[in-house]
């Protein structure tokens, strides 16, 4: 199988400053894979350089084999990269249906199968974005993504600071989007052990550069690489007070 998404040699960052040296991976069709790293390790970085609001120092990034390094984030964008950013960026002056409705392009992601992945979000179609919840934004953010019926999806820390349930809600949503749908997907995300399950392989970043890759299962089972390249202890992730990046 070809690949969809291929990184070589990337090195990126903002103004000057260089957060990305040499990354090179890349993502079959219809693969789903772990972005993990602590903070400040370059995660981030790496996501907005596939979308392309980051400043290009070397090397490339091809989708589908057509070369997009050097075109803008909208180009990107039409071309089948999704992109669903840790602020959300929802729409809160417009309605739920309003959001969906004003990005969709044609394919068979539908505001009518996102209301079906997401029931509370047809619970609240009429609602503003500001009236919703977290959970309930993040979900709209995935749904807006998917409306635009993308080649690949890029999700930075979708779980981030959701309360369980919700959590659980959105974990289910992401299974089925990936694993019955098919989704091409590289998913960001601090809680490891949760976004494995839902993935197919991983690769951990630090200090810019790919340090460790694995299939994810591989990586579950495998204590002492979640301890020393992540800090995740049978007790959960250790605390760290590094800025994101």
């Amino acid at each position: 199988m070809p690949d969809l998404l291929t990184i070589e040699q990337l090195s990126a960052g903002y103004g000057e400053a260089v957060v990305l040296s040499g990354v090179s991976l890349s993502l079959l069709e219809g693969e789903a894979l772990a972005l993990l790293g602590r903070n400040g390790m370059g995660k981030t970085t790496l996501i907005n350089s596939i979308v392309g609001v980051t400043r290009y120092f070397a090397g490339t990034i091809a989708l589908d084999g057509a070369d997009i390094t050097k075109l803008r984030p909208d180009q990107r964008a039409h071309l089948g990269i999704g992109w669903v950013p840790q602020e959300r960026n929802i729409f809160k002056s417009l309605s739920v249906e309003e959001n969906l409705t004003a990005v969709a392009r044609p394919g068979r992601w539908t505001m009518d199968r996102v209301y079906e992945l997401f029931p509370r979000l047809n619970e609240r179609r009429r609602n503003l974005g500001n009236q919703l919840s977290g959970g309930e934004q993040q979900m709209l953010a995935v749904g807006r993504a998917l409306v635009l019926n993308p080649r690949v999806m890029l999700l930075d820390e979708p779980l981030e600071g959701l309360a369980p349930i919700i959590v659980e809600e959105l974990l289910a949503g992401l299974r089925r989007i990936i694993r019955d749908e098919g989704m091409s997907a590289i998913l960001v995300e601090q809680n490891a052990k949760k976004i494995l399950s839902v993935t197919d392989r991983a690769v951990i970043l630090e200090r810019g550069t790919v340090v460790h890759a694995a299939d994810s299962a591989t990586l579950a089972a495998d204590r002492a690489a979640l301890e020393t390249h992540l800090g995740v202890t049978d007790h959960g992730p250790r605390r760290s007070g590094r800025a994101r990046q």
